[in-house]
């Protein structure tokens, strides 16, 4: 008896490890992909994983989380989305600019996608509406292309004595053609002269810059781009290395010592995209849940660095900023 009884013991532990790997691949997969860096997307993640437990899931235990990054390059995305697909994902996340989310698009049609994007998603063909999206397809978008104008605007009344206006663009990013007319209209309204110039990699920023001081121009407005996201502290030693003021889209540039910047609260939105995740895991469609747009802009300056320009931000300015960092 006691013989058997110890087989039947060893026969047990024998086939725990078994039943622990089987309930281990039982846990739900999401792929997230992006076409900016771990590095630079670090607080989204967070966000996006508060987003997972506030619908029950929590990454490592009840959920697993395959990350994929095209650092800028936005020609590895359909090779992401890809090998995602490959492993079997239940829910897509397409994040970090438009190209993200138009790569996973064309990957699956079947596959849940929550996508993250800059632009209008209905345009790019990724969902019939913004209110009944249909499909596979749903997410948030930042409508940060689209606010260059604005950015305009408030870097002219930050440096109005300014003669000539530097814009650094991002050929490569889908929507920079349509951004460049938008800050050509908006510089021509005001009578505002502009020098563009263009970087698709780490030796174009470096001449770019090069290029602004060559032409003297007096202040930059970085165009929204994830390629730009992957190389914000580049960029930021930049303009303080040519004492250029410089405009950017997201607060964490000013954070990190850009002068000014103006854009949507991302982090609400990577969290929402967690909680989108979330629920389409346990049953929701994407195509019944709304795409979500920002209900947050902030303007945030930073005054240390603009003590170290030289330069004084007017009152008003003061006053109308979301946070001025000292």
């Amino acid at each position: 008896m006691r013989r058997r009884e110890a087989i039947r013991l060893v026969g047990g532990a024998a086939a725990w490890p078994l039943a622990a790997l089987g309930q281990q691949a039982a846990v739900p997969v999401i792929g997230f992909m992006s076409g900016r860096s771990p590095a630079d997307s670090a607080y989204l993640v967070d966000a996006f994983r508060q987003g997972l437990r506030e619908t029950g899931y929590l990454e490592g235990e009840t959920i697993s989380v395959e990350y994929r990054w095209a650092d800028g390059n936005y020609d590895r995305l359909p090779g992401l989305a890809s090998d995602l697909l490959g492993r079997n994902v239940l829910v897509l996340v397409a994040a970090g600019g438009d190209p993200s989310a138009v790569a996973a698009k064309q990957a699956t049609s079947s596959v849940p996608i929550v996508f993250g994007m800059g632009g209008d998603p209905v345009k790019a063909g990724l969902v019939a509406s913004f209110n009944r999206p249909g499909g596979n397809a749903t997410g948030f978008t930042l409508l940060t292309n689209q606010m260059e104008p604005k950015r305009v605007g408030l870097l002219h009344e930050l440096v109005p004595s300014v003669s000539l206006l530097g814009a650094l663009i991002n050929p490569s990013f889908p929507p920079a053609a349509r951004q460049l007319e938008d800050i050509e209209n908006a510089t021509r309204s005001i009578n505002q002269s502009l020098f563009v110039a263009r970087a698709v990699n780490d030796a174009e920023l470096e001449a770019a810059f090069a290029s602004f001081v060559e032409q003297r121009v007096g202040a930059v407005l970085v165009a929204a781009a994830p390629f730009f996201d992957t190389r914000s502290t580049q960029i930021i030693a930049l303009a303080a290395k040519h004492r250029l003021p410089a405009m950017y889209q997201f607060r964490q540039y000013a954070v990190a010592g850009g002068l000014i910047s103006y854009g949507p609260s991302i982090t609400d939105s990577y969290k929402q995209a967690g909680v989108y995740a979330g629920r389409i895991l346990r049953g929701a469609k994407p195509g019944d849940l709304p795409v979500l747009q920002p209900t947050k802009f902030e303007m945030v300056i930073n005054l240390k660095t603009a003590n170290a320009l030289g330069i004084a931000i007017p009152n008003t300015m003061q006053l109308l900023a979301d946070e001025v960092m000292e």
